[in-house]
């Protein structure tokens, strides 16, 4: 009788720590499934609503105190050339070094850039076409040949109403660039064309005045 008592009261006891497990395995699994469930409604909020505002303003936080965005400058790499009384001096030096040296002097050209020069005139000399031209900043002409070399380029070419020059670029990495650069023959004012047109007919009455002199005197 004992040994049978004994047996179930240990069946029960085993069947009770069965359900008690199962009973603490169902609750953990109804927390973990609370768990997941909840934290998507926490963390979707937090990552669409923001993206939205910053997206709409730019990228900018809508309660801080607006910036204008800054300009960046960029730099050129472009060498400007110097001024008109440096290059004078250097062509000075040149100059006496080439005299030292019992060189040909380089010409005063070499130190004028093409966009100082103005196109007086175009002519043809036994040595082909020639153009006269004059330098805006010192106010001195030059006549130039095909070759004539520049500081910045050099004469290719004269034509009829033209002159067609090689221009050079220099950068600062010692790139160079070649274009072609024209300068027209530069037109008369109307004020010189005027007046051209009044000293004309003003000479041709000084001219015919000696010849009625002598046919007066051959009358007699």
């Amino acid at each position: 009788m004992y040994q049978a008592k004994f047996i179930r009261y240990g069946l029960a006891s085993v069947l009770l720590v069965i359900v008690a497990a199962g009973a603490l395995v169902a609750a953990q699994t109804q927390e973990k499934g609370k768990a997941k469930s909840a934290t998507p409604e926490k963390t979707a909020p937090e990552k669409t609503a923001p993206e939205k505002t910053l997206s709409n303003n730019g990228g900018r936080d809508p309660f801080g105190k607006y910036q204008p965005p800054r300009v960046v400058i960029r730099k050129s790499n472009l060498v400007t050339p110097p001024s008109i009384q440096v290059r004078i001096d250097q062509y000075r030096a040149q100059k006496m070094a080439a005299m030292n040296a019992h060189a040909p002097a380089p010409k005063p050209t070499t130190a004028l850039l093409l966009g100082e020069l103005q196109v007086i005139g175009i002519t043809r000399t036994p040595r082909g076409y020639a153009a006269i031209v004059e330098a805006t900043p010192i106010k001195l002409s030059y006549v130039i040949y095909p070759g004539e070399i520049f500081y910045d380029g050099q004469l290719v070419a004269i034509e009829d109403q033209r002159l067609v020059f090689r221009h050079e670029t220099v950068f600062s990495d010692s790139k160079r660039e070649f274009s072609v650069e024209t300068k027209a023959l530069r037109q008369q004012a109307p004020v010189d064309a005027m007046a051209a047109a009044k000293v004309a007919p003003e000479a041709a009455p000084a001219e015919k005045k000696p010849e009625e002199k002598t046919s007066t005197s051959e009358k007699p």
